[in-house]
């Protein structure tokens, strides 16, 4: 059994859960008349679409962001995949932001792509780096995640100079670099 390494954490993107704390609230900042014009173009938008299929749940509206899905969030695991294979060859996502991020670059928010079917918006700064402001007492902290490309929703928290970053593939990929990293013996 490994010795465990005092002043370590690892932070794991398991389901692109690590949100802001929920006393932050997206409401709050941008105001209803923002908000409520930014749902409505984004909603347009999507509506211009012409995209393969579209299913419910476009905006799914959280305490301290907005997620986006071109498609729906209420599509089958079969739909999702293959608008992941669409999107990668059309762009759909990119573009989407490209677009939103140029009409609301007075608001300072940050669109960041993640899954397979949609992007998060939330405003600068309440990204997934927000939690490292309660882990001070930690003199290494490891993050593990797939979207850590720019645009992507891993990026800042990969990259933020309090992190060693890691970027992984699957769940197998996780495990077997965390068995690397912390359960191999050091000589």
């Amino acid at each position: 059994m490994a010795a465990r390494k005092p002043g370590l954490i690892a932070l794991f993107d398991v389901d692109g859960t690590l949100n802001t704390a929920p006393r932050k609230s997206l409401k709050t900042y941008l105001g209803e008349e923002k908000l409520k014009e930014f749902i409505n173009f984004t909603l347009h938008y999507i509506a211009n679409l012409d995209i393969p299929i579209k299913r419910g749940t476009f905006i799914e509206f959280r305490s301290g962001m907005l997620n986006v899905s071109p498609i729906g969030r209420n599509c089958s695991q079969e739909e999702r995949d293959e608008f992941e294979k669409y999107d990668k060859v059309q762009n759909i996502r990119p573009k989407m932001v490209s677009v939103l991020h140029e009409k609301f670059a007075h608001l300072n928010l940050t669109f960041s792509i993640g899954g397979q079917i949609s992007f998060d918006v939330f405003p600068q700064g309440w990204d997934k780096t927000y939690c490292l402001r309660y882990l001070d007492d930690f003199s290494e902290i490891h993050f593990f995640g797939d979207k850590t490309y720019k645009g992507g929703n891993d990026f800042e928290i990969y990259d933020s100079e309090r992190t060693v970053g890691h970027t992984v593939t699957s769940p197998e990929d996780t495990m077997k670099q965390c068995t690397t990293l912390f359960l191999t013996k050091q000589v």
